[in-house]
C-alpha cells in the first residue's frame, strides 16, 4: 500500500483572523498587516502578498486566540 506524505496545510490567502484592532498604530494587533496592506490586499500581486506574509510570520503574527 503506498501513502501519501502528508503536506503542510495550505495557507490561508489571507491573514485577517477576524481580530481587527489598529487603535492608535497602523498596524492591526491580529494579523499583523498596516492598515494600507489590509486596504488593498485584494488588489496586491502575489509576489506583495508573499512578502507580507514573510514579515508578519517572522513577527509573530497572525495571532490567533490572543
Amino acid at each position: 500500500m503506498d501513502a501519501k506524505p502528508k503536506s503542510a496545510p495550505a495557507r490561508p490567502d489571507t491573514p485577517c483572523v477576524a481580530v481587527c484592532s489598529t487603535t492608535f498604530d497602523d498596524v492591526c494587533r491580529g494579523c499583523g498587516r498596516t492598515v494600507a496592506e489590509v486596504a488593498h490586499w485584494v488588489s496586491m500581486s502575489e509576489p506583495q502578498k508573499e512578502l507580507v506574509w514573510q514579515r508578519i510570520l517572522a513577527q509573530g503574527y497572525p495571532r490567533r486566540n490572543r
